[in-house]
C-alpha cells in the first residue's frame, strides 16, 4: 500500500493504522529526515510540485512491494485568500500538490491497479478532498476550487474503473485539527471552531478502506 503525505500528522496516523492491521506500505513525503523515522516501511521522498514525482512515487512503491493494491493520497497544503488576492498567490504550487499530483499519481498507478484486480484483489485509491470540496468558503477560494478538482476528479475516475474492479474513494471531513492551517503556503487562517480529532477520522478514512466505502462525506465524520 502507498501512503502519499506519510510524513503529515493525518498520513502518519493513517501509517500507522495501516501498519497494525499487517500492511506492507510505502511511505511518501517531502522531507526524508520524517520519513526515515518510519521502521518497517520503505519510503520515497520527493517533493509533489517535481515534474516527474508522480512516475517516481508510483515506481518506487510498485518495485518495493512487488505491485501496488492500495493508495492513500493525505497530501495537501491550504492557503487563505479572498478573490482580491488570488491572482498574486502560489496557485501553481496550490493546484499541483491538492489536485494536479494526485490525479497523475491515480492515472500512473493504474495498470498496477489493474493487474491488481486482475489476481482477485480489491485494489483501493482513497483521496481526502475535504468538506471545502463540496461547500467552498469565502476566505479559502483557491483552496476550495483545488480541492473541487480534485473530488471531480475521483468521482468521474471511480465510475470510469468500476467495471475494473478499481475502487476510488473520496473523503471529506470537515475542519482537522492537524496543525496544518498554522503552516499555510500564503494568507493567515481565519478563527476556526475546535475541529475533527486527527485520530478518530484516521480510524474512520481506514475504515473505509476495510468496508468497502465509495464516498465518505462530511456526516460520516459526524463525531470525530
Amino acid at each position: 500500500m502507498l501512503v502519499v503525505g506519510a510524513s503529515g500528522a493525518l498520513g502518519t496516523l493513517i501509517a500507522e493504522r495501516l501498519a497494525e492491521r499487517g500492511a506492507r506500505l510505502v511511505l511518501h513525503g517531502r522531507d526524508p529526515a520524517r520519513l526515515g523515522a518510519s521502521a518497517g516501511a520503505a519510503t520515497v521522498a520527493v517533493d509533489l510540485t517535481e515534474a516527474d514525482a508522480p512516475e517516481t512515487i508510483v515506481d518506487r512503491a510498485v518495485e518495493a512491494l512487488g505491485g501496488l493494491d492500495a493508495i492513500v493520497v493525505a497530501a495537501g497544503v491550504v492557503g487563505f485568500d479572498g478573490v482580491a488576492e488570488t491572482a498574486g498567490r502560489d496557485l501553481e504550487t496550490m493546484f499541483t500538490v491538492n489536485a494536479l499530483a494526485p490525479m497523475r499519481i491515480i492515472s500512473v498507478a493504474l495498470p498496477s491497479l489493474r493487474d491488481s484486480a486482475a489476481e482477485g484483489n480489491e485494489p483501493v485509491v482513497l483521496t481526502i478532498s475535504g468538506i471545502v470540496s463540496e461547500l467552498p468558503t469565502a476566505g479559502l477560494a483557491s483552496y476550495s476550487a483545488s480541492k473541487a478538482a480534485l473530488a471531480a476528479y475521483v468521482a468521474a475516475a471511480g465510475r470510469e474503473l468500476r467495471r475494473s474492479g478499481i475502487r476510488l474513494v473520496d473523503a471529506r471531513p470537515g475542519h482537522t485539527e492537524t496543525g496544518l492551517a498554522d503552516r499555510p503556503l500564503f494568507g493567515t487562517a481565519p478563527r476556526f471552531p475546535h475541529g475533527h480529532d486527527p485520530a478518530n477520522v484516521a480510524d474512520r478514512l481506514v475504515r473505509a478502506i476495510e468496508d468497502g466505502s465509495t464516498s465518505l462525506p462530511p456526516d460520516a465524520f459526524t463525531g470525530a
